[in-house]
């Protein structure tokens, strides 16, 4: 039988779940609210690994920063615990935090994120991510210190460009992205 784990957890009842439960993709909000990640199809899966090998690719030629899949959360300084799809971090950022810091969840908002709506799969059942989800989790991120920011929306084809300081920019795709000062030189087409 499996247990169901509380709806709210302090940041240290979160970790110890995360560690007695490493099979599952666990995020927490600012409020402590638990949410079990599910896990996306094939066509959403290879979509976020050619996002992420778009930004190594950059990230290897610019030496910038630290990139980081949908495996990795951050513990935010807004207060909640996040993985994005797609991470990177400022590399002067990443390395003033400690070893332990590097090693747990980094105590550190990401400069850059992208979040990709892929279509998951909850109890049998094929649907896209909550976009009202989604774009919580983007707010947070904003509140929390990311530069720069992709919502990119497949199923109604468009692209939301979060920045700090600025009302979201939506725009239709296909696109190109521009990484701005955040990512100088980066491009991606969608």
């Amino acid at each position: 039988m499996v247990q169901t784990p509380p709806q709210y957890l302090i940041q240290q009842d979160f970790e110890q779940l995360c560690l007695d439960h490493p099979d599952r993709m666990l995020e927490r909000t600012a409020q402590g609210e638990l949410v079990e990640v599910a896990p996306v199809g094939g066509e959403g899966s290879s979509q976020e690994a050619d996002l992420i090998g778009d930004l190594i690719i950059w990230n290897r030629q610019t030496k910038l920063g630290k990139v980081f899949s949908s495996q990795g959360a951050f513990k935010l300084p807004f207060g909640s615990t996040r993985a994005a799809d797609v991470a990177w971090v400022q590399l002067d950022r990443w390395e003033a935090l400690t070893s332990e810091q590097r090693i747990g969840f980094p105590p550190i908002c990401p400069d850059f994120v992208i979040e990709l709506r892929s279509q998951s799969i909850s109890h049998g059942v094929i649907k896209p991510q909550s976009l009202s989800e989604l774009r919580t989790k983007m707010a947070e991120y904003l509140a929390s210190g990311l530069r720069l920011g992709w919502l990119i929306n497949p199923h109604d084809r468009q692209v939301e460009i979060y920045r700090a300081g600025q009302a979201v920019q939506v725009i239709s795709m296909p696109t190109t992205l521009s990484g701005e000062n955040v990512l100088p030189g980066f491009e991606l087409r969608v």
